[in-house]
């Protein structure tokens, strides 16, 4: 009797054991303890303890949009801007000339510009078909820097006078731009910026992740050179920083 008693509780100890063992397991697998980095857990990567977001890429569509820099570059820049935004200005006057000189004149990025011409901005729609009406005559990026360059006139007159400026074929130009036969392309663009989550100006997507606001150099520089290098980036929600993932 002793004997069998004895067996009784050996056995009830191991079913014990080995139902704890195969619950351990069950939660393991499930909370992804035997994962290796790179493994998805509802929209997130593990790295070591860290879980850190998917970076989100968008697709932008750029046919029949003019490129600036080399059109085999590693690193496209797509910027959604308006050419009568402040914010947009202070881009072009403190951050866009040092990306043109350190990455576009180095081979290392190509520029594309769409407009994203916001309603209470009363110059700002006819100001990006004029772009489009130069661009036509292959002058788009130097008509666009002349655009930021005066973004406090960009009233019609203006907008006439700086494609005679250029050299642009006058009567060609004002005839595209009273027609108003870019209109709808300018619409597209906007359109397009809409669908990819663009919600104020400047937004530019470096390699088809975002850059939020008039941002430093500083910025750039660390998403450009993470995407050369192959590394992961996002920009800090609420803030113009970029840190590696």
């Amino acid at each position: 009797m002793t004997e069998n008693t004895v067996t009784i509780k050996k056995d009830s100890i191991w079913k014990i054991a080995t139902g704890i063992l195969v619950i351990a397991l069950i939660v393991i697998i499930a909370t992804g303890g035997f994962g290796s980095k790179g493994t998805t857990v509802t929209g997130n990567t593990i790295v070591g303890e860290k879980q850190v977001p998917e970076v989100k890429r968008v697709q932008i569509d750029t046919e029949g949009d003019a490129i600036l820099g080399d059109v085999n570059a590693p690193v496209t820049l797509i910027e959604f801007s308006d050419y009568e935004c402040p914010f947009c200005g202070r881009h072009f006057g403190s951050t866009y000339g040092q990306i043109k000189e350190k990455y576009v004149d180095t081979g290392k990025v190509k520029i594309i510009f769409k407009d994203f011409p916001l309603s209470f901005h009363q110059n700002a729609q006819k100001a990006s078909e004029a772009a489009e009406c130069a661009g036509d005559q292959g002058k788009y990026y130097e008509y666009h820097d002349i655009l930021f360059n005066n973004q406090q006139a960009l009233g019609i007159d203006s907008l006439k006078q700086y494609a005679k400026d250029l050299g642009l074929n006058t009567e060609t130009f004002n005839s595209c731009l009273d027609s108003g036969e870019k209109a709808s392309e300018v619409q597209e663009d906007f359109q397009e910026g809409q669908r990819v989550g663009v919600r104020g100006t400047p937004a530019n997507f470096i390699n088809g992740n975002i850059i939020s606001g008039a941002c430093p150099i500083e910025s750039f520089d660390t998403a450009i050179n993470a995407e050369l290098e192959g590394k992961a980036w996002r920009q800090v929600p609420g803030s113009c920083s970029v840190e590696l993932l």
